[in-house]
């Protein structure tokens, strides 16, 4: 035994380190001993010996154990895949291969692991919080600050969405982002304000989602595929545009209204610009044209009259008392055209016939006989 009493219990308390025969445990060479280790380990043995079949016990006992242990190490890299996932082998940590659904097998822990994600099924992300907490906040006035969103005209929108994506690279979707429902709800919303940014708030709320919808599809997926995420967008539905509150809507349709009177006005200016504008181009038009045919009437007849005047004065050169004396007759002609003319026969006058002169008939033509003098009241 390693533990003895190392000596008599004399009255001279030599025995032991102790002294007075004491042991370690407190008691003195009579009392209780500390427990012997080989005697353990002895029984434990005969123990063990007596649980294994009879021979087993030896080395070769030994020998078939530690196979049996060999073999369900080994086939402990029996694995299956199901049909909706797909397998991702890992070697000391690192992506090695896929295999497909059903029984496979890969070299057991810690050498090789496997990962089996669902690549087929469908994942959905809410932006602004499920359906019948969106209608209880938007009743209390409590509305996610995610769902806020500022429009190309500066407005607040309310917009409730849903994203829709699938696995389609697996290695991708394991080991290049932590968190992928958290990456693609960040990167969705991210891509959501963009495309609402550039958007007119009436446009977004009437008659502009399915372009809202595509453009951020694309550009979402343009994002998850620049981080090689392994993630395909399949969908994205809008549940509800909104404005923010009572107070906002008021304010809206104020500037709505203020937008189509102007437009109106806008549109009414135009028409009547494309209508007087022509207007005043015809009349412009017209009067050049009337200005130019004057001036070619004008031209033609100083022309006219210049050649009628040139025709006379050769004439007259050519005849000088002939054409003076036409001259006269024809200036006489017109100007007495108009007038009472009396004729006198001279030769009646030289007979000493006095002439009887018509003087009432003389009046000038036109001119209403005079009225008799009123006469004198008394």
């Amino acid at each position: 035994m390693p533990w003895q009493n190392q000596g008599g219990g004399g009255s001279g308390g030599g025995g032991g380190p102790w002294g007075g025969g004491q042991t370690p445990w407190g008691g003195r060479g009579g009392g209780p001993q500390p427990p012997n280790l080989e005697d353990i380990l002895r029984r434990g043995q005969a123990r063990f010996r007596r649980l294994m079949p009879g021979g087993l016990g030896s080395g070769r006992g030994v020998i078939v154990v530690l196979l049996a242990l060999a073999l369900i190490w080994l086939l402990s890299g029996v694995y299956f895949v199901q049909p909706d996932q797909e397998g991702i082998v890992l070697r000391f940590g690192a992506f090695n291969r896929k295999t497909t659904p059903g029984a496979n097998y890969h070299l057991p822990y810690p050498i090789e692991t496997v990962l089996t994600p669902s690549v087929t099924r469908v994942n959905t992300i809410e932006i602004g919080g499920p359906g019948q907490a969106q209608a209880h906040a938007f009743e209390t006035g409590q509305e996610p600050q995610e769902s806020r969103m500022l429009t190309g005209d500066e407005n607040l929108l309310d917009v409730y969405f849903t994203v829709q994506y699938v696995v389609k690279d697996a290695p991708e979707f394991l080991f290049n982002i932590r968190n992928p429902d958290e990456t693609v709800k960040a990167v969705a919303e991210s891509a959501m304000r963009e495309v609402i940014g550039r958007t007119p708030a009436i446009e977004a709320i009437v008659g502009g989602q399915d372009k809202i919808v595509k453009d951020t599809q694309e550009l979402l997926q343009h994002i998850l595929d620049e981080y090689q995420s392994g993630v395909q967008v399949t969908a994205i539905n809008l549940r509800r545009i909104d404005l923010p509150s009572q107070d906002v809507i008021a304010a809206f349709t104020d500037v709505q209204t203020a937008k189509t009177e102007r437009d109106s006005k806008v549109i009414q200016a135009r028409t009547y610009a494309s209508n007087i504008v022509p207007r005043a181009k015809g009349d412009a038009a017209q009067i050049t044209q009337a200005a130019e045919a004057y001036r070619q009437q004008v031209v033609r007849q100083a022309e006219g009259d210049t050649s009628r005047f040139l025709a006379v004065y050769q004439a007259y050169k050519q005849a000088e008392d002939v054409t003076a004396q036409r001259l006269y007759i024809e200036t006489m002609e017109k100007v007495l055209s108009g007038a009472n003319k009396l004729v006198l026969d001279k030769a009646a006058s030289q007979a000493g016939v006095l002439p009887y002169l018509p003087l009432p008939a003389l009046k000038p033509p036109g001119r209403p006989p005079a009225s008799p003098p009123s006469q004198p009241q008394r």
